[in-house]
């Protein structure tokens, strides 16, 4: 592992607190980078935020919904000045949020809660960070699509499908418009991840649902929950600064692309 991989650099995770993000926000003090999280639970905040600084690490949180574009900036801010800059953002805050699967299930207010987290959460981070990464001289932002934004998934709803793939639109756009001054802006699309929420919906699938999933996947396995953190700290880190705008599918070839 390349201990100095991040040194100096300071990485914003969005759902920070959570399975995914907590693990890469302990890959990044890993990697030498400092790290701050955003997240909705206060308590799960300070537990990581705790845990990290026991080790050496330098990382901060900040409570925020990042549907609330104000609050978003103001803690962007705040993290910036405890942290000293923003170089990478990690927008993970997102999912299907417990909402249902089933179309005759899915409320108007699932669908809204669903769009405004991914989508609406993702730009305001987005554009919270952009004036420090112009400060900084450069940046890489890393978005999070889906398996299930890049074609039809048994796991997921049509709200969650919607967000995924307006994500990858979002990322192109704000790619071209940012590049410029030197920021990357690229998307990960990974399949099924079993964090605790995703496991919860994996073992409410019917056997035959749960066999076309494994089936689906020629590596014929579930990744670890590492596989999906490499790639995004790829994204995150100068090895792939001559990449933007792109989105690197992580799904153990489910979905093989043109």
């Amino acid at each position: 592992m390349n201990t100095d991989r991040f040194s100096g650099k300071s990485i914003l995770i969005t759902g920070g607190a959570g399975g995914l993000g907590s693990q890469i926000a302990r890959s990044v003090i890993a990697q030498g980078g400092k790290v701050g999280i955003l997240d909705t639970n206060a308590d799960a905040i300070q537990t990581l935020v705790t845990e990290l600084t026991a080790t050496g690490g330098i990382a901060a949180g900040q409570k925020v919904d990042v549907r609330d574009s104000k609050s978003v900036t103001a803690a962007v801010n705040e993290l910036a000045k405890t942290l000293g800059s923003v170089d990478v953002l990690i927008a993970a805050a997102g999912g299907s949020l417990g909402t249902p699967r089933d179309l005759d299930d899915i409320s108007d207010d699932d669908f809204d809660l669903v769009l405004d987290v991914n989508v609406k959460g993702t730009f305001n981070c987005a554009r919270a960070v952009i004036p420090h990464m112009k400060k900084a001289g450069g940046g890489s932002i890393v978005t999070f699509s889906s398996i299930g934004g890049r074609s039809a998934s048994p796991v997921t709803g049509v709200p969650y499908a919607s967000a995924k793939a307006a994500i990858l639109g979002l990322t192109r756009r704000l790619a071209k418009e940012v590049g410029e001054f030197g920021i990357r802006v690229n998307a990960i699309a990974p399949g099924l991840f079993l964090t605790d929420r995703l496991e919860g919906m994996f073992n409410e699938m019917s056997k035959s649902d749960q066999a076309e999933v494994i089936n689906a996947i020629p590596l014929g396995r579930m990744p670890n929950l590492q596989e999906c953190v490499d790639p995004v700290l790829f994204l995150a880190s100068n090895e792939s600064s001559y990449i933007t705008g792109t989105v690197l599918d992580v799904n153990g070839g489910r979905l093989m692309s043109n």
